[in-house]
């Protein structure tokens, strides 16, 4: 038990210390909120609803960010470079060295939830009921999980720059078309039918909800657990392929 807290603490530690959670994970995303709410809210309607809204959005896009590239590309890095083999010759079980990863990676989520949601309150005075910030807080854990499933099968890839240049290419296609950039409602037919099937837009959709004083669709919850079971799955299912060539 011991050496799993250690584990965990140094997965937090580690990732702190990554330019790409720093940049990808923090900075991109306040740098897009202040940046959109201040530019674009002279033609909305109801311009607290959509600070709110967009507040949301980066924090989305913020997890997305920290999961499939903080997370994937680490994995890679580790496993060129030995780190994994060297972790198997430590008491530590593969299972439980995978799930303090998770648990680390859930908690510096949590800490991204806290820093953008303050500069929302801040920056923009968003005021949110202590509920709607508490269950905003929670979905947003919740549906970062498919993320983190993604993060470990972007992790199965052999090279550290193909792994970047995927998890890139798919972040941003991801956020895009799910939404997160801008409403779903002004896209293309073609990208509206798509996104609303994509986990990115099922993810920002449960938070929209609450922020508007609903709750997550039955389809969010379903389509997030859907997806977090299939990429578990093939990432489960690529390890042990790679390591039976091993």
């Amino acid at each position: 038990m011991n050496g799993f807290l250690m584990q965990c603490k140094v997965e937090i530690l580690r990732i702190l210390r990554n330019p790409y959670y720093v940049f990808w994970s923090l900075f991109m995303p306040i740098a897009f909120y202040i940046v959109f709410t201040k530019i674009f809210n002279s033609a909305m309607e109801d311009q607290q609803l959509w600070q709110a809204h967009y507040l949301m959005s980066m924090t989305a896009f913020s997890l997305m960010g920290s999961a499939i590239m903080t997370l994937g590309i680490r994995l890679v890095e580790e496993r060129t470079q030995g780190w994994s083999t060297f972790m198997r010759l430590t008491p530590l079980s593969d299972h439980a060295y995978f799930i303090a990863k998770m648990v680390g990676q859930m908690m510096i989520h949590l800490v991204s939830i806290v820093v953008i949601f303050t500069i929302g309150a801040i920056v923009n005075g968003v005021t949110l009921t202590a509920l709607e910030w508490i269950m905003c807080g929670i979905w947003l854990l919740f549906g970062s999980l498919p993320f983190l499933a993604l993060g470990t099968l972007v992790g199965t890839m052999k090279r550290v720059d193909t792994a970047a240049g995927i998890s890139n290419m798919g972040y941003m296609v991801l956020a895009i078309a799910g939404g997160m950039w801008m409403p779903l409602e002004i896209m293309p037919d073609f990208v509206q039918m798509i996104g609303k099937w994509l986990p990115s837009y099922n993810f920002g959709n449960g938070a929209w909800n609450i922020v508007r004083d609903s709750s997550p669709d039955w389809i969010n919850f379903f389509l997030l657990i859907a997806y977090l079971i299939v990429f578990v799955l093939l990432s489960g299912y690529i390890r042990r392929k790679q390591e039976m060539t091993v």
